[in-house]
């Protein structure tokens, strides 16, 4: 089944199941109807043609909804994407980068990964008063941790997704490990050490957490 709104066709998915009442939701472009085995198609359109400005405002928030999803996020901020054969090296304009393809772009933005997360972990590092020892550097994705710190060959461990947040998340995930050289647990001087470097830290612990 396919209905018009606002001059464009939508595909309308009916998925019948023993239910009493009928739902209707727009997902990803698309108009599903949950209903009874019993609901004909006369007694659909007639629901579909009943509740138009209600799906036309389902359909808006649902555009909304996908409008980021197919855009690159680097440091908190949206860019879009655009390849081409043409393009010697990459080139960032405004809220747009430009590539020759997604392996040079893949490559581009491991370099500038490292570089940035060794910056801001020296940056973080040298806000220290306390004598700790000077960290390596080691990045990889991980599932449960933003950040690993190993007090025995003091190497701090970054999460390659946080490439995804603000600036300030980086630099709270790198004063959050490099106050573990100081306190190993996650004891009230542990943040305490924290809260002097990262005063926010707080607030920023539940952007990552969301």
């Amino acid at each position: 089944m396919k209905v018009n709104y606002n001059n464009k066709e939508y595909c309308v998915e009916v998925v019948r199941k023993n239910n009493k009442n009928t739902y209707m939701r727009v997902k990803d472009s698309k108009i599903v109807i949950t209903t009874s085995y019993f609901a004909t198609n006369r007694y659909l359109e007639k629901l579909l043609k009943d509740n138009y400005d209600s799906i036309t405002k389902m359909i808006d928030k649902d555009r909304e909804r996908n409008k980021d999803q197919d855009k690159f996020i680097l440091f908190g901020k949206y860019y879009e994407i655009i390849y081409d054969d043409n393009i010697k090296k990459i080139e960032i304009n405004n809220d747009i980068i430009y590539a020759k393809d997604e392996k040079v772009f893949n490559r581009w933005l491991d370099n500038y990964i490292k570089m940035s997360f060794t910056n801001h972990l020296l940056y973080c590092y040298e806000l220290y008063e306390e004598k700790i020892p000077k960290p390596t550097l080691k990045i990889r994705s991980m599932k449960t941790r933003w950040g690993v710190c190993n007090i025995k060959t003091y190497s701090i461990t970054l999460n390659k997704e946080l490439y995804r947040y603000n600036i300030e998340c980086l630099d709270y995930v790198c004063v959050h490990e490099l106050a573990h050289l100081i306190e190993p647990n996650h004891s009230k001087n542990f943040w305490q050490v924290v809260s002097k470097y990262c005063p926010n830290y707080k607030e920023i612990r539940k952007k990552l957490r969301t």
